[in-house]
């Protein structure tokens, strides 16, 4: 089957969460509609910045049935599918496709420290087991792998392979995939490298798999538009320059701390974070809160900012 190849901004969703710290469905449900309303072209679910690695088996499936019956009209929902071997990774990919999500985004198992060939053969073996789209997140800083271009282009090759999330610090790994023209769509993610952003974009990368989308959807679906035009790159630098504040303030912190600590600060669904784990407090939040106010977010989409920081 020929599957759809994400483009534009693909934001990688919080996990809201109760008070009393289990996993806040209606939550989601606020989230898809933010997202439909501001450009988002698709979302993941469970990523590492849905505190993946804290949520039990039993929740993951909870939040992969309720959320693929959600409406989200024009976005792509992605289930974060990483198990810490190869058939508890094959088993979620094809419950997520079960319950009717569109992919599954996959990681080297964490911790083990495979060789090139070893995740190369894991990821081959996760694409032959279910005909889902499936994108491959290269992620060394959070699972020391780090597979080479050579590697990449090798499971481009596989019809289920749709997406590469590239978060190395290498422009040179990004142009040689570009250079290639895979069948696969290219993006950066803009952690832990920023900076990774715009050569992406320059040489042609495909949008962008991003965190700081759960504050500034809007913005974020312009800085990932593909550029087709000499438009299109104006209008990324401007979006991009106007919110830097807010780029480097989502990482100002261990994802997700900064970004759901802000969320729940403005009235977004956050809630706590799952231990162990702690939100920003004091003058670390505020200044998250002060960017909010400077960059008018508001106005724009209705947040919620007390008195105290609009005087700051």
């Amino acid at each position: 089957m020929t599957h759809i190849k994400p483009k534009g901004s693909f934001v990688a969703l919080v996990t809201p969460m109760n008070a009393d710290g289990s996993v806040d469905l209606e939550g989601f449900r606020t989230l898809l509609q933010l997202h439909m309303e501001n450009g988002t072209k698709a979302v993941l679910i469970m990523g590492s910045t849905g505190e993946v690695s804290m949520l039990s088996a039993e929740e993951k499936k909870l939040i992969i049935t309720e959320t693929a019956k959600m409406k989200s009209d024009g976005i792509l929902k992605y289930y974060g599918c990483t198990g810490n071997n190869t058939q508890a990774t094959i088993d979620l990919v094809r419950f997520a496709k079960g319950e009717g999500g569109d992919g599954a985004i996959i990681a080297a198992p964490a911790y083990i420290c495979a060789s090139n060939d070893d995740i190369a053969d894991y990821v081959e073996e996760v694409c032959d087991a279910a005909d889902f789209p499936i994108g491959f997140y290269n992620n060394p800083p959070r699972v020391k792998t780090d597979l080479h271009w050579d590697d990449l282009l090798r499971l481009a090759k596989h019809p289920n392979m749709v997406v590469l999330k590239e978060s190395t610090t290498r422009v040179g790994q990004v142009a040689q995939m570009c250079a290639a023209k895979p069948d696969l769509s290219i993006m950066c993610c803009c952690s832990p490298n920023l900076g990774l952003v715009v050569p992406t974009m320059s040489l042609g990368g495909d949008g962008t798999a991003n965190m700081t989308g759960n504050i500034i959807p809007r913005e974020f679906a312009t800085i990932s538009k593909p550029w087709e035009s000499s438009e299109d790159a104006q209008n990324f630098q401007d979006a991009y320059l106007h919110n830097l504040d807010m780029l480097h303030y989502a990482y100002s912190a261990s994802n997700p701390v900064a970004i759901k600590s802000l969320m729940q600060a403005i009235g977004l669904p956050s809630g706590p974070l799952r231990k162990p784990l702690k939100p920003l407090e004091g003058a670390a939040l505020q200044k998250g809160i002060d960017i909010v106010a400077r960059l008018g977010l508001d106005r724009s989409y209705g947040y919620s900012i007390d008195s105290r920081a609009r005087a700051a």
